[in-house]
């Protein structure tokens, strides 16, 4: 039974009122008081409300006393537990010895396999993890990295810390919060990417872009790895996305790198991960890696013809049964992720070179996707340049500088777009389009336009130095065919831009003849 007993705030009535249960033999289980108030829970087989008046009768100051539910303290740490137990991640407190003291539904949940999950509380943490409770009793918040029923998490520890009669502070427990690598992997991917990706969204009409469409979707269903072939500023990572999105593991992480972007060292404990003090400057908590983070989703590897021969080893490894270690760590783990891999090279060639290994290969193109350059589906562009101009305008628009209406591409320049052969596919159209939105004050882009930035994107990139640099000396056969090639090349490249005889050779600075019958000699039209 529990009682409120109410009373004058008189010195020495709180001992007088424990005296008399004393002489009751009755057992208290808990006791609380505050001003004007004693709190207590007895336990009584046959006690009543009468029984507890009739003993506290002869003490002066006693105003009232009735039967309560809880007494305050229990009352707060059920609203406690209450909240503890809305919070998604698992939550331990433990004391200054790692005795756990108290946790959260999610966690009682996540330890539910251990055997001793009905008694968590008043056991050693020691129990359910690897590490020993030292681990978690530091000085400032810290984040370590472990692992319980073969799955990883990361602990936030914040210490609980009690000032001491001396003035001085201890650290007498740690609040432990667990994060699950999958929960982390999804928070990852969202600053990764902030639109949603589907097959749908994937711009075109064109029979070899709907061709596409059709075996992604096939082979988002399958849950095998893929091979994405096409040139810079195909799309790559956007059909890899659609992938994902379109697949089974929608609802997990999607998690890129770029295999060209780091070296090896770094790519190496991006990829796996590391344990502490792999090496210099690694977190003495160390550090899951995209493999771990993206755990049921996908993780797609852009560039993978940029990795090294130790990587692709490493990685063939991990594909033969998905087990890997992290750098300089001892453990084995398992995970289950799609990889999903995509290079702008011919990784048959580099096969042939000793470049890239052959076994990889084939473990990685088991689906395979070729993505056409935009050359090859100039239908498209119209639908693309209407898309990437209205994204532009609202861009240009957001900081104040925008038209009230989006301006619209004349034929002329239409067929400027359509012309030209876009060394970097719809990347470089995306970023020319935008350059002339950021420009424009008229309601209509005219050809002029687009020939002012072809031309300007011609200077800054040096294309006919770059096309020159291309010609090997042992893919020439002699120098006059060397300098057809690099005559019709140059034509292909400036037709576009100065598209009469006259213009393109008063650009070039010869006769008005000489291109007329280069023109004819070439066959372009």
């Amino acid at each position: 039974m529990r009682v409120k007993i109410q009373s004058t705030d008189r010195i020495g009535i709180s001992q007088e009122i424990l005296a008399a249960f004393a002489l009751k033999s009755w057992n208290l289980k808990a006791v609380e008081v505050s001003t004007e108030f004693t709190f207590v829970h007895i336990e009584h087989s046959i006690l009543s409300l009468e029984d507890i008046r009739a003993c506290l009768g002869n003490i002066e100051g006693i105003i009232g006393i009735e039967v309560v539910t809880l007494l305050p303290i229990e009352q707060r740490e059920n609203h406690l537990q209450t909240l503890l137990d809305r919070i998604p991640d698992p939550i331990l407190d433990i004391d200054n010895q790692g005795i756990i003291l108290a946790v959260n539904a999610s966690a009682r949940n996540l330890f539910a396999q251990s055997k001793h999950s009905e008694v968590m509380i008043g056991l050693s943490i020691e129990q359910f993890v690897e590490q020993k409770y030292q681990t978690f009793l530091t000085d400032k918040a810290s984040t370590h990295s472990l692992v319980f029923d073969g799955k990883s998490y990361l602990a936030d520890v914040t210490p609980v810390v009690s000032s001491l009669a001396n003035g001085f502070d201890q650290i007498t427990g740690a609040m432990i919060s667990l994060r699950s690598m999958t929960a982390i992997g999804r928070q990852l991917a969202l600053i990764q990417t902030h639109h949603e990706h589907s097959l749908d969204n994937i711009i075109g009409q064109s029979e070899s872009i709907l061709l596409l469409k059709e075996q992604s979707e096939r082979f988002a269903k399958l849950d095998l790895p893929v091979l994405i072939s096409g040139e810079t500023g195909t799309g790559k990572e956007l059909i890899a996305r659609a992938l994902h999105q379109s697949s089974s593991r929608a609802k997990a992480p999607f998690l890129a790198i770029n295999c060209a972007a780091l070296p090896e060292h770094l790519l190496e404990s991006e990829l796996f991960g590391y344990s502490g003090g792999a090496f210099t400057g690694a977190k003495k908590s160390g550090k899951p890696g995209l493999i771990e983070l993206a755990e049921g989703g996908s993780v797609f590897l852009d560039e993978i013809a940029e990795m090294s021969i130790y990587l692709q080893a490493k990685l063939l490894r991990f594909l033969q049964d998905f087990s890997y270690r992290r750098v300089g760590g001892t453990k084995e783990l398992h995970a289950n992720v799609r990889i999903i891999s995509a290079s702008h090279q011919n990784l048959s060639t580099l096969i042939s070179k000793k470049e890239f290994r052959e076994d990889l290969y084939y473990r990685l193109n088991v689906l395979h996707l070729t993505l056409p350059p935009l050359r090859e589906r100039t239908d498209d562009i119209i639908l693309l340049a209407k898309y990437f101009i209205k994204n532009a305008c609202n861009q240009v628009k957001q900081n104040g500088q925008g038209l009230s209406k989006t301006p619209q591409l004349t034929e002329q320049a239409l067929h400027l777009l359509q012309s030209y052969h876009w060394p970097g596919n719809i990347r470089q159209l995306q970023n020319l389009l935008f350059s002339i939105i950021a420009l424009n004050t008229q309601t209509v882009i005219e050809a002029e336009a687009v020939k002012v930035a072809l031309q300007k994107f011609a200077q800054e990139n040096n294309q006919v130095n770059a096309s020159l640099a291309k010609i090997k000396p042992f893919e020439v056969d002699d120098w006059a065919s060397a300098q057809a090639d690099f005559e019709k090349k140059l034509l292909l490249q400036l037709y576009p831009l100065f598209p009469t005889t006259r213009k393109l050779a008063e650009r070039l600075n010869v006769s008005h003849n000489k291109i007329a019958m280069k023109l004819k000699k070439y066959q372009i039209s």
